[in-house]
């Protein structure tokens, strides 16, 4: 779970950004918002600051947020008041299986 998280969030370019919801669900694990938090926080070189909030909200406190704003703010990411400019900004990744897979003309789900 964790390396297919790790990879998702390195798929997000420069200046674009994505929710914590929409990594999870473009990794194959929907509804997971809170497993992604967990990756973001004892991994090392994933570029952290473009998972953002439901919304484009920044949901770190403190410097963590306004460190996390800068680092956006330094890529081109534009602000609308507290959160960041989806409509311009959201990264979308491509279409997702929802965790099925077609073998032999059988659908079957992975776990």
């Amino acid at each position: 779970m964790r390396s297919r998280i790790q990879a998702t969030i390195r798929k997000i370019p420069r200046g674009k950004v994505s929710s914590y919801g929409a990594v999870a669900r473009a990794a194959g694990y929907p509804g997971s918002a809170r497993q992604v938090v967990g990756v973001l926080r004892c991994s090392v070189g994933l570029p952290w600051h473009r998972v953002l909030g439901a919304g484009g909200a920044i949901k770190l406190q403190g410097d963590n947020g306004l460190e996390q704003r800068f680092r956006l703010e330094a890529e081109g990411v534009a602000f609308r008041g507290r959160r960041v400019d989806m409509k311009r900004h959201e990264f979308h990744f491509g279409k997702v299986g929802a965790g099925k897979v077609r073998i032999s003309g059988k659908k079957k789900t992975r776990k």
